[in-house]
């Protein structure tokens, strides 16, 4: 049985999203994660997982929006300002949303991607530059995504939070 790369594409989403295999996907890494556990600090400074979670919404809601060919609703100075808390209060309430448009995101993101032709992922990422393809930037979106499920596993082993074997 051959696959194409949609194909391997909609593997991968999955792997990041919902289905352990090699790696912690992110529905796992933040299950069960409470409002203090999400705004925790880890020790000598760095993002908190709710902080974490908002670099993935913000940058998820992104690549969702290039599939659907609709315009980004905003957009941020730094990287660093993708990691606050923008409308979202602090909060049980705050988190809870932030968790509600994570999953909402991914699940649209998986449908987007199942409709994507080879032809799709050979077209330019963007309208400012034809040097990046499609193809090319979802592959990378995937690993970004995977690399922040891992550092938030990290920072729930420092809580303590973490799944034991």
């Amino acid at each position: 049985m051959g696959i194409n790369p949609v194909g391997l594409l909609k593997i991968q989403k999955d792997n990041t999203w919902d289905r352990e295999e090699w790696v912690v996907p992110l529905a796992t890494a933040v299950q069960g994660v409470t409002t203090e556990q999400a705004e925790w600090v880890p020790p000598g400074g760095g993002n908190t997982i709710r902080e974490t979670v908002n670099h993935l919404n913000y940058y998820n809601k992104r690549i969702l929006n290039r599939l659907k060919n609709n315009p980004n609703a905003h957009s941020v100075d730094t990287n660093e300002a993708t990691f606050a808390n923008g409308e979202r209060p602090a909060g049980a309430d705050g988190w809870a949303a932030t968790l509600a448009e994570t999953e909402r995101t991914a699940y649209e993101l998986r449908q987007a991607i199942a409709g994507l032709t080879e032809e799709d992922l050979a077209a330019p990422y963007s309208g400012e530059s034809s040097d990046v393809l499609l193809g090319e930037e979802l592959s990378r979106w995937l690993l970004h995504d995977a690399y922040h499920a891992g550092q938030i596993v990290l920072i729930r082993k420092q809580q303590g939070s973490w799944r034991t074997m």
